[in-house]
């Protein structure tokens, strides 16, 4: 087995820097849901995934086990599977495990000792799959690693349901690059979560434990680590509401009281019970989801849903 390499092409200081300071001068104040995911904001994230109340991790898991044969016979043989946002990489070991003969795997997260941890232990228990990670923003265009020459086809696998962190036209976009990352007879497989009420989304995004609190306002913390911003975390709020035009749930942080926080020297003025949008998660009908896709040109082949219709995984393809 060869030991996976990291390819670094993760957000630098400054561009991290510059997308606080955009956020937090808009209005209202937003803050880059990607930013959420540095070391300690990934191992909150993990463990929001075992809560009993976090549907969508064991849903979405429940789906692939029951379906996943399907999903490998539609994608075919000697496939590359390319993940943005890889995270802990627990899901995709369901997909390759059903494939025939996989070829290649190529992680991409914006956390990089998760990364180089995860993509370590998946090569050792897929030897015969090569592992390419990479450390990035994926939600940018970028240069993968080479495919070598076994590579028939490339499948993009995106679970989670991470497209609904993305507004409507900013889905299209993304979704617009996945299609040509897979090429035109590659596929995209991804997670949708579904439209439902609101006390199980409030119950998923809102723990009684307070780990999502945690996760949330974690990201303050990570601003005052990696630029010396001097944000008081316990004078923030972590708050969830719900907007239905479009569906979604909002997750953002609220400041207690009137403060002043400063970063790389500018004066950021915050009024009490102001508003921090730090992500959105967009929960659509099939129906919607289907025009999204098509909006990119990408065509749906099949879908699978859990026995609840709570969450969906579909298999697209360039029209």
């Amino acid at each position: 087995m060869t030991e996976p390499t990291v390819h670094d092409l993760s957000p630098t200081a400054q561009e991290f820097l510059s997308a606080v300071r955009a956020g937090l001068t808009s209005s209202p104040k937003t803050l880059p849901c990607k930013f959420l995911y540095d070391e300690t904001g990934a191992i909150l994230f993990e463990a929001i995934c075992t809560l009993d109340s976090y549907y969508p991790t064991r849903t979405e898991q429940l789906i692939l086990d029951r379906f996943s044969p399907e999903m490998a016979r539609a994608i075919g043989p000697r496939a590359r599977v390319v993940e943005p946002g890889a995270g802990s990489l627990t899901k995709v070991k369901t997909l390759l495990g059903a494939m025939e003969d996989p070829a290649e795997y190529v992680p991409i997260d914006i956390a990089m000792e998760q990364l180089d941890d995860a993509a370590t232990n998946l090569a050792r228990e897929f030897p015969g799959v090569l592992v390419k990670p990479v450390c990035a923003d994926f939600t940018k265009p970028m240069d993968l690693p080479e495919k070598g020459d076994s590579v028939e086809r490339t499948v993009v696998f995106y679970p989670g349901s991470t497209i609904g962190n993305f507004e409507p036209e900013a889905a299209i976009g993304f979704l617009e690059r996945m299609r040509r990352l897979a090429g035109d007879d590659g596929h995209v497989l991804l997670g949708v979560d579904l439209a439902k009420d609101q006390e199980t989304l409030r119950d998923a995004y809102d723990d009684p434990a307070g780990v999502t609190a945690a996760f949330n306002k974690n990201l303050l913390s990570h601003i005052n680590r990696e630029l010396g911003a001097d944000f008081d975390v316990r004078e923030f709020q972590h708050r969830v509401r719900f907007e239905t035009d479009p569906n979604r749930v909002v997750l953002s942080l609220i400041s207690k009281s009137d403060q002043t926080v400063r970063l790389d020297g500018e004066a950021i003025e915050f009024r009490a019970g102001e508003e921090v949008v730090t992500e959105y998660s967009h929960k659509p009908t099939i129906a919607d989801f289907t025009k999204i896709a098509a909006a990119a040109d990408l065509e749906v082949l099949q879908s699978w849903t859990d026995d609840n219709d709570w969450f969906s995984v579909h298999l697209l393809k360039s029209r």
